[in-house]
């Protein structure tokens, strides 16, 4: 577009004004292109599309229908007056031929259509699966227009194409889909033309955009005063900033660096020819008018800098020719399309003349009596036949069996979902350099595993490992964290409490010690810490399993909530068996008003056996310190049975721990 070749020559100075001439660019054309094909993937093949076969297309591909013919000729008259009256204007992509060398109406080459798979019913489903199942080619030429434009039925059988290609099909399946969407011929930068994501965030590591506080509206809130600051701490800071001034000068230093790293200036900026898709608001409660780049499938705002400029816009039923400038890009353009003055219509419901723009209105004028056009036209049906996609197509769109995408100190990998045994559909890799030689963190997705295992990350340099499992797991996972699998190495593991009996969300186990977590229990339990014992190291030499050699048990220690039911002193609030020492012992919880806790403990006689299940209670081996408690707790047959309980809550325990270690192994 001139108006792009305006804002080219603003900042330029006269030895880049004549070292972009156009004899000079034309003589230079091939070395440009060179450079356009060597930032396609290595791994994309070449593709000949003179050897395709056409023999078995249908005749609606091979000819053109009585009306497809007036279209024809009604879009080469405004192609004339358009040329006539806007000359320094760019070519308008308009009837290109297509795979049988016929020439077609863009229009007609989309064909709306709404696949059977529930994904596809919105704009990011389509988009994805363009996107994965295509192949990205580049233009011939970066700044001129393709000279066909095929099928999406052919598109989709050899599953590559160019941006035009991409384009036609995503937008078809979004029009079939209940979408205002439109196909845009324009212009855009170098990395989004040759789909050069290097320079970019992953957008799965993209963080949300935080929402900024509020500010207290009330103007006639108290103004504190503000706190004294001392001298002395003032000066101990100014110091400290003297001696990180040397620090600071290495990171402006790595900042330049970064600088370095940045793309060279294009010398075709502004003249990259490219298509991407218009989805404009209200139709299927759209919010806001967005595009998408069909290379990426990515969302972008309409006042994206990498959108350099629009010629035309099209759909199934019309074709508008932007008239807006451009000088700024996308930002500043209006997307009504019913302003005539913002954009011409080819085909309007009424016989009003064209409003193209004129510099002579009574020469304009004759032109126009002699060649008015019809513009009450009506749009003929799509050629193309039916828009076909099978299941097993849908669900292996990768043709090379997987897709990798670069980004900045990432790298992307995608798989079909069965096309790995461990159900692996995706990778992502995070590097600490620019030349992705330091692995930092690897990311993996899966899909229809029997353990529901949806993701797992490994943090390269601490080595640990989180698996994170969907609903449904045998021992209802939720997320697993460790460092090796084998037992007493550190593990932590989470559960979907709200399923599980015990209501246990999370325990951690380790050589030494195992602590659980709680949600939701009805005895107020909200946390249990064990500390283990070494394995009989007899029977690990002699080959004997973790689970039918369990480690001893040293202490357990729970915790509970306050229960509102009952007094405070009846309310225990930590609960201590010492297994060894055959202690146990009882702090219970405090009302609001008192300091100090209650506590019971209750002792193992020294000099004397214990027999099998003896219960022994005496003033020796039992203390207790109530001070706010009746008489009641003092009673020792209430101490008695208090004790009786607490054995059988231990035996009890014994065997959860044991369960529990045998669950981690």
């Amino acid at each position: 577009m001139e108006a792009l070749k305006e804002t080219e020559e603003v900042g330029q100075t006269p030895e880049d004004v004549n070292s972009l001439n156009i004899s000079d660019f034309l003589d230079n054309l091939e070395a440009d292109i060179t450079v356009e094909e060597t930032s396609v993937p290595s791994d994309v093949p070449g593709f000949d599309w003179s050897s395709i076969d056409t023999s078995h297309l249908p005749s609606s591909y091979k000819t053109n229908s009585r009306q497809e013919k007036e279209l024809l000729q009604l879009a080469d008259t405004f192609l004339e007056q358009y040329t006539h009256l806007c000359p320094d204007r760019k070519p308008l992509f308009v009837h290109p031929v297509n795979e049988c060398g016929v020439q077609k109406f863009v229009s007609t080459t989309l064909r709306p259509t709404l696949l059977p798979f529930p994904e596809l019913y919105y704009w990011s489903g389509c988009s994805s699966f363009v996107c994965d199942y295509l192949i990205m080619e580049p233009l011939k030429c970066p700044i001129t227009l393709p000279s066909s434009l095929y099928s999406p039925t052919t598109i989709l059988k050899y599953q590559r194409g160019n941006c035009f290609d991409f384009t036609v099909l995503l937008c078809s399946l979004l029009i079939g889909a209940g979408y205002d969407a439109y196909c845009v011929h324009g212009y855009a930068t170098r990395e989004m033309c040759s789909l050069d994501q290097t320079q970019e965030v992953c957008p799965l590591l993209r963080k949300p955009p935080e929402v900024p506080e509020e500010e207290d509206p009330n103007k006639y809130r108290i103004m504190y005063p503000s706190e004294p600051q001392s001298k002395f701490e003032l000066q101990q800071k100014a110091k400290k900033e003297e001696e990180t001034e040397p620090e600071q000068e290495e990171e402006k230093e790595e900042e330049v660096v970064m600088e370095v790293e940045k793309p060279k200036r294009d010398p075709l900026h502004g003249l990259r020819v490219h298509a991407w898709v218009l989805v404009l608001s209200g139709k299927r409660k759209v919010p806001e008018t967005f595009f998408i780049n069909p290379f990426t499938g990515n969302h972008h705002s309409t006042t994206d800098e990498c959108f350099l400029g629009i010629e035309s816009i099209w759909n199934h039923r019309n074709y508008w020719v932007n008239m807006q400038d451009c000088r700024q890009g996308c930002k500043d353009l209006s997307f009504d399309l019913n302003d005539s003055t913002c954009w011409e219509i080819m085909f309007s419901e009424s016989n009003e003349p064209s409003q193209l723009p004129t510099d002579s209105p009574k020469k304009d004028t004759d032109d126009m009596k002699k060649g008015e056009i019809d513009k009450s036209f009506e749009m003929p049906l799509s050629w193309v036949a039916r828009i076909k996609v099978s299941y097993r197509e849908y669900e292996n769109p990768f043709s090379q069996g997987k897709k990798v995408i670069l980004y900045n100190k990432a790298k992307l990998e995608k798989w079909a979902a069965n096309a790995n045994g461990d159900g692996l559909v995706e990778r992502l890799t995070v590097y600490a350099d620019s030349d992705c030689t330091v692995e930092v963190e690897v990311k993996e997705w899966f899909k229809h595993r029997e353990d529901r295992l949806y993701m797992r990350e490994v943090n390269k340099q601490t080595h640990l490992i989180t698996d994170y499992f969907r609903p449904g797991h045998p021992l209802l996972l939720k997320a697993h964290s460790y460092t090796s699998l084998e037992p007493e190495t550190g593990h932590t593991v989470e559960y979907y409490h709200m399923a599980r009996a015990d209501g246990l969300w999370k325990r951690f186990e380790n050589a030494t010690e195992m602590t659980e977590y709680f949600v939701g229990r009805e005895d107020f339990l909200h946390m249990r810490h064990i500390e283990l014992g070494e394995r009989d190291k007899k029977m690990h030499m002699a080959g004997v399993r973790s689970d039918a050699n369990p480690r001893p048990i040293v202490q357990i220690k729970e915790y509970f909530h306050r229960n509102p039911k009952k007094p405070a002193d009846e309310d225990i609030e930590e609960r201590v068996f010492m297994v060894i020492d055959d202690t146990i012992q009882l702090t219970y919880h405090l009302e609001i008003h008192d300091i100090i806790a209650s506590k019971v403990v209750f002792c193992r006689v020294i000099g004397r056996e214990k027999r099998k299940d003896e219960i022994f209670l005496s003033r020796e081996n039992s203390v207790t310190y109530q001070p706010w408690s009746s008489e009641k707790h003092k009673n020792m047959l209430y101490l008695y049975n208090l004790l009786w309980e607490l054995r059988k809550e231990q035996k009890l325990l014994k065997q959860q721990v044991w369960a529990s270690e045998a669950e981690v192994i």
